[in-house]
């Protein structure tokens, strides 16, 4: 039998839920960022000049891009995921504090809870340092 860290069964690093979790929250942002181009979801009143394509497109890009550099298991990387994602989430409420019609339309709400939750996980992953789970002897 052979012992392991953390209690994990051998192979847990790819079926570990924070793991799994923080990927599909970024691909489900990068979903929302293309639905929000798509015009299926609403953003309050923003004019179609204050939500141009390339940054929908830069935004949902960088998530899809971000989901997938997640499996790659490097803290480091989580570490730059977290810190750019919590940027996104603070900018937007900087940007439109005092627009509560696109705060809480179905664009923001939507976006906005699952980078959260896509920030719950990658902080997870940092401090439990879910990638070093590995077989010892």
């Amino acid at each position: 039998m052979v012992a392991l860290r953390r209690g994990r069964a051998a192979g847990s690093g790819t079926s570990d839920p924070a793991l799994w979790l923080a990927v599909g929250m970024a691909l489900l942002a990068a979903l929302s960022y293309v639905l929000i181009g798509l015009e299926v979801l609403g953003v309050g009143d923003l004019a179609a000049s204050e939500r141009p394509a390339g940054i929908i497109v830069a935004a949902a890009g960088g998530y899809v891009l971000g989901g997938l550099l997640i499996l790659l298991r490097r803290r480091w990387l989580w570490v730059v995921g977290a810190v750019v994602n919590a940027m996104v989430i603070s900018m937007f409420l900087m940007g439109y504090l005092d627009r509560p019609a696109v705060l809480f339309s179905p664009g923001g709400l939507v976006t906005k809870v699952v980078q959260v939750v896509l920030e719950c996980a990658l902080l997870y992953l940092i401090v439990t340092g879910a990638h070093r789970a590995r077989a010892v002897s």
